[in-house]
C-alpha cells in the first residue's frame, strides 16, 4: 500500500517501495477539460525539467511517467528535508556553498526552480550529498531576472525558515553560486528585485 509523504496546493506524493510517486491534483474550480489538458502538459513539461536537471545536479531521477494519470514516478531519496535539519549541521556552510553550485549550473542551462527552499533539498548524511527536488514551478528562461527572483525566493525562504543562520548560510551559497559564468549580472539583478521589494513594502 502506497504511503502518502507530503500534500501540497498540486499534488500530493506518496511512497512506493524505493520510489515516490508524484500525481497532480485535480483543480475543481477550472474546466474539466481544461484541467485535464493543464495537468497533463505540466506533468511532462517537469519531467523533462527534471531529466535535464539530471543531467547537471543531484536531484531525483525520473523512473516513469504516466500522463494519462497524471503522475511522475520518481526515485526514492534518503535523508531529511534540509527545512527539518539545516540549523543542526555542522557543516552548513559546506552543504549551502554546494547548493549554489548546484543553482549556478542549472541557471547556466537557463533551468529556473521556481521554488528554491530548503523544503524542496533533501540532504542525505551518508553520501554528504544535497538534492534539489520539486521541480513543479520551474521553467526555462535565459533571463537574469528569472534567475536573480530564483535566488531571492531561496533568500526569503532561509529568513523565514532559519532566522539565525539565514545570512551565514546565504554568504555560502553565494560564494558557491559565483561559479556561474553570469552570476555578478544576476547578482546585480538581484538587488533591483530586492529595492523593488522594498519600495512596494513602503506603500
Amino acid at each position: 500500500m502506497n504511503k502518502i509523504i507530503a500534500r501540497g496546493a498540486e499534488a500530493v506524493i506518496e511512497k512506493k517501495g524505493k520510489t515516490v510517486i508524484k500525481k497532480r491534483i485535480v483543480k475543481g474550480y477550472r474546466h474539466p477539460e481544461l484541467d485535464e489538458k493543464l495537468r497533463k502538459q505540466r506533468t511532462r513539461a517537469e519531467a523533462k525539467l527534471i531529466e535535464k536537471a539530471g543531467a547537471l545536479i543531484s536531484t531525483a531521477k525520473i523512473k516513469g511517467i504516466n500522463e494519462q494519470e497524471k503522475e511522475l514516478v520518481l526515485e526514492y531519496i534518503a535523508g531529511k528535508k534540509l527545512a527539518e535539519n539545516f540549523d543542526r549541521i555542522k557543516n552548513k556552510q559546506t552543504i549551502a556553498k554546494q547548493i549554489g553550485k548546484s543553482v549556478a549550473k542549472l541557471h547556466d542551462n537557463s533551468i529556473i526552480h521556481g521554488d528554491l527552499t530548503t523544503s524542496n533539498m533533501i540532504y542525505d548524511p551518508q553520501t554528504r550529498k544535497t538534492h534539489i527536488i520539486d521541480f513543479g514551478l520551474g521553467f526555462i528562461s535565459h533571463k537574469a531576472e528569472d534567475k536573480a527572483v530564483d535566488i531571492h525566493v531561496f533568500k526569503e525562504a532561509l529568513e523565514a525558515k532559519h532566522p539565525k543562520n539565514h545570512d551565514l548560510i546565504y554568504r555560502a551559497f553565494v560564494t558557491g553560486y559565483k561559479t556561474s559564468k553570469n552570476a555578478l549580472l544576476v547578482l546585480k539583478q538581484l538587488e533591483k528585485v530586492e529595492k523593488r521589494g522594498r519600495y512596494k513594502a513602503q506603500y
